[in-house]
């Protein structure tokens, strides 16, 4: 059987063919396209009918190579839903998290809900771009007009099939599900006045979604398709398609965004949970990802685009070697670096501002996030450690930062742990193994992982000489 994984990240999107040969997965990516967040009269959003005529596109590749039946599922990011009115038809673009209009709402909700309370209710982490932000800030007359409310990848399964689901590892996400009873929180719809009604039902991965209704795009020469709900929140197939095995392992899905945690049976909403602001979002097979959101490649691709030279990653990488490492102590996590007008500038300032060295050139200034990523994962282990009472001796790090070296051995260096690299693609992979399972086609979950470290190679980082603690001290004693 052939399977397609359309896996969608804030600046890019792919669809991946799969197929298992000789008990191996074999994957290749058939298209690729930009995504990206576009400003139009002072409000961020994102193109979404672009997003689904990349899909159809690719879809076209797919039977092009002789692939005239598939499986599809579709994961992105996260938070951001689309609104439909009562003929199913969008009422507004897609506001993306990265606008401005909630910076300053986790204030005016935690007035009207304590923020302990929202808290103990969800298990979620306070982002100030979650959903029950967002829609807290929404126009009002727009959502009276509201019939639907859907997340991305839902929308986009919805324009394939005609079927609206809301699946459940991205719900979680919203901040509005009660992580007890496993439903909506009806205090919480209350406080922002929207109804059960306006969300479709929610849906665990691995159920049909539908057959994709071929006739509602002639102009597009496509294959046969069955729709599946994977794990629709790409962080949800990331861990899915990360190669850990036994008890004693966290991950690191890295790319725009670092996701640091590890996978675990039963919610931790405890009052070390909530300080250091960890979250309990829904995984795949009733499984809960307890992880920290951490800024993430962000970083590094924002400088990227406001140099004059146009620089490769790998080239920064290649540039940072050439420079000492850990001399800034930055926490990229403060809201200042979400969504600089210059991110350079505002690195730059905040070490003048706090009496450090200054980084300069593109090796420096890749060094300094670097080094800070290294540490930022390296405290947010050890705050997992203490939370949970779980050793972790080993990291997996999935997705593009993979592909990192220097930031990985870092990583092993400050916290002391091994870290195995790979796959790039975990969440391609998840995504095509939560097809494959729902297709009966492996066994499970621990199946699926087996197959993944037998199918992909891993690099190795082992920890080397570096005092990882002295480091954290120092770190700690600049930025707290």
């Amino acid at each position: 059987m052939t399977y397609v994984a359309v896996d969608i990240g804030a600046s890019s999107g792919r669809l991946v063919l799969g197929e298992v040969e000789n008990d191996k997965l074999k994957t290749k990516i058939v298209h690729r396209f930009a995504n990206g967040i576009t400003e139009k009269n002072g409000v961020c959003y994102w193109d979404i009918d672009h997003l689904l005529t990349e899909i159809l596109k690719g879809l076209e590749v797919v039977k092009s190579l002789g692939h005239n039946s598939c499986t599809v599922g579709i994961d992105t990011w996260a938070v951001d839903y689309v609104l439909l009115d009562e003929q199913g038809n969008r009422l507004q673009e897609v506001i993306a998290y990265r606008d401005q209009r909630t910076q300053h709402t986790i204030e005016k909700v935690t007035k009207q809900l304590s923020k302990e309370k929202l808290y103990e209710k969800t298990g979620i982490q306070f982002l100030n771009f979650n959903t029950i932000y967002q829609l807290f800030e929404e126009d009002k007359e727009i959502l009276s007009k509201t019939k639907q409310i859907l997340m991305v990848p839902d929308y986009l399964g919805y324009c394939l099939t005609g079927n609206a689901v809301m699946e459940e590892t991205n719900a979680s996400t919203t901040q509005l599900l009660n992580i007890h009873n496993r439903t909506f929180d009806e205090e919480l719809l209350n406080l922002l006045s929207i109804k059960r009604e306006q969300f479709p039902p929610l849906c665990e991965p691995g159920v049909m979604l539908g057959k994709l209704k071929k006739a509602d795009f002639p102009a597009y020469d496509l294959p046969d398709c069955n729709v599946i709900t994977v794990a629709s929140h790409d962080t949800a197939s990331a861990v899915l398609g990360t190669p850990g095995s036994g008890d004693n392992w966290a991950f690191l899905s890295s790319g725009t965004w670092s996701l640091i945690g590890m996978e675990i049976v039963k919610p931790v909403v405890n009052r070390l949970a909530y300080q250091n602001n960890y979250t309990n979002e829904w995984g795949a097979f009733k499984t809960v990802r307890f992880l920290k959101n951490i800024i993430g490649m962000w970083l590094i691709q924002e400088v990227r685009r406001l140099l004059p030279k146009d620089y490769s990653f790998p080239q920064f990488v290649d540039e940072a070697k050439k420079v000492a490492h850990f001399q800034q102590f930055i926490n990229f996590n403060d809201d200042r670096f979400l969504n600089p007008n210059n991110m350079i500038a505002e690195i730059q300032h905040y070490c003048q501002t706090t009496n450090q060295v200054v980084p300069e050139t593109p090796g420096e200034l890749a060094s300094c996030i670097y080094s800070n990523l290294a540490i930022i994962y390296a405290i947010a282990l050890y705050d997992l450690e203490g939370i949970t009472g779980v050793k972790m001796d080993r990291l997996h790090v999935v997705g593009g930062g993979a592909h990192n070296e220097l930031l990985n051995q870092l990583t092993a260096d400050v916290s002391g742990r091994v870290v195995y690299a790979g796959p790039t693609e975990a969440t391609a992979i998840g995504n095509l193994a939560m097809q494959m399972i729902a297709a009966k086609d492996i066994d499970g979950l621990e199946s699926a992982r087996e197959m993944i470290r037998n199918s992909f190679e891993m690099k190795e980082y082992r920890p080397q000489k570096v005092n990882g603690l002295e480091i954290i001290q120092q770190f700690k004693e600049v930025v707290c």
